[in-house]
């Protein structure tokens, strides 16, 4: 079930969550995950995803998404976006958290950002139940972005989930209230706002994967799998 998928990785995130310091190379969020992969025997829906090494994606400040895991290590003041998704018994689930390392001294600016990006994904998931529209979801995360001084990335989305990673519909972070197709009891959906300091512009680096803002600012990234039911949706991760 997703369920079991889900839960597996939060245990993944939570257990990323203790090893985000000063020091810590990016690459070992990659062998810690797989370590704990291997352990709830389940894989990485990320590795050998058209190419993808790594196990997780580990995006650093200006890096949106989709950074690959390697030596470069965490400083303080650094933000860093990790993705996580596994397969467990024939079903998907995905979801993604931005950390502050250490004495964050690029100020309350980037701090705010990762908690903007944090309630927009809560306002997002409040929009996913039944009866609603998909552009619904969008458009909170849209507006509460906006609304302090951000922009939302245009070129990645979220995505419906199940038995295969990717699934439609896709999920803009920007829409117009009251549009896109109804949302039904039993949708699981991947809700991820990126959000930016500057600019919604990214461009794709020369390893094919990672997405940066193109001004250089920061971005953040929250992903949470989600079922819509009868009544609230039920966050499966």
């Amino acid at each position: 079930m997703i369920e079991e998928a889900g839960k597996v990785v939060k245990t993944i995130l939570e257990e990323l969550g203790k090893i985000a310091r000063p020091g810590t190379a990016t690459l070992e969020f990659d062998k810690k995950a797989e370590e704990i992969i291997g352990k709830f025997r389940c894989r990485s829906a990320f590795k050998g995803y058209r190419g993808y090494p790594g196990t997780v994606c580990v995006s650093v400040n200006e890096e949106v998404v989709h950074g690959i895991p390697g030596n470069r290590r965490l400083g303080e003041g650094d933000i860093v976006g990790i993705d996580v998704g596994i397969e467990k018994d024939g079903y998907f689930a995905d979801s993604a958290i931005t950390l502050a390392i250490g004495d964050l001294r690029r100020g309350a600016k980037a701090l705010d950002l990762i908690e903007t990006t944090r309630e927009a994904l809560r306002l997002g998931i409040r929009e996913a139940v039944e009866g609603n529209r998909l552009f619904d979801i969008s458009h909170a995360i849209q507006r509460h972005a906006e609304s302090r001084g951000y922009s939302v990335v245009r070129d990645f989305v979220g995505h419906g989930i199940g038995k295969k990673l990717h699934e439609d519909p896709s999920i803009p972070n920007f829409g117009a209230k009251g549009t896109g197709p109804r949302l039904k009891s039993g949708m699981v959906l991947a809700i991820e706002p990126m959000i930016n300091e500057g600019g919604w512009e990214v461009e794709v680096l020369d390893d094919g994967w990672t997405a940066v803002t193109k001004d250089k600012k920061l971005s953040a990234h929250f992903e949470h799998t989600i079922a819509i039911t009868e009544n609230d949706p039920r966050i499966l991760t």
